[in-house]
């Protein structure tokens, strides 16, 4: 369920991952990077919360 989260909003997908610091640094530094590029730097994001969540399942099942 992340995953999708992470396509639409990945800030939020990062925060609920149980990373929120990063994610709520993500918010800031995606937030502008979407005005600006108008959605061009949207994929790097996309991939970034993936990675945390992947991460996490990974952690978790090595446990």
């Amino acid at each position: 369920m992340l995953y999708l989260l992470a396509l639409i909003l990945p800030p939020l997908a990062i925060l609920l991952a149980g990373r929120p610091i990063l994610g709520i640094v993500i918010f800031f530094i995606w937030l502008p990077a979407i005005i600006i590029s108008g959605g061009l730097g949207h994929p790097a994001f996309i991939i970034l919360a993936w990675l945390v969540i992947h991460e996490r399942k990974t952690r978790w099942l090595s446990n």
